[in-house]
């Protein structure tokens, strides 16, 4: 069973930046793509960036710029460093991984089939 677990969230000032942590069990943690989602109070799940297995990225328009996803094979863990943080930025941070057999490094949820618990990262004007 695969299991996804987040860390690094926090309580952040507007402007700060915060680096939030993917950690994923199995040995073939290389071989799928990744991706970081966030969903805020009274909101839908939003796609925020993603990693295929050769380290190619996506990302959402409104983080472009301010965050770097990546992703260290060796220790199957997944990163994302969170730069010029703003109020609306304020959600519970998931990550993702793919689903078995497909390359796909999008932002349709439905193609990720393993969620983590997810992470608060909480920006103060």
């Amino acid at each position: 069973q695969v299991q996804l677990v987040e860390s690094g969230g926090g309580l952040v000032q507007a402007g700060d930046s915060l680096s939030v942590s993917c950690a994923a069990s199995g040995r073939t943690f290389t071989s799928y793509s990744m991706a970081w989602f966030r969903q805020a109070p009274g909101k839908e799940r939003e796609f925020v960036a993603a990693i295929s297995s050769s380290s190619d990225t996506n990302y959402a328009d409104s983080v472009k710029g301010r965050f770097t996803i990546s992703r260290d094979n060796t220790k199957n863990t997944m990163y994302m460093q969170m730069n010029s943080l703003k109020p609306e930025d304020t959600a519970v941070y998931y990550c993702a991984r793919a689903r078995t057999g497909i390359s796909y490094y999008g932002a349709n949820p439905a193609f990720y089939n393993y969620w983590g618990q997810g992470t608060q990262v909480t920006v103060s004007s």
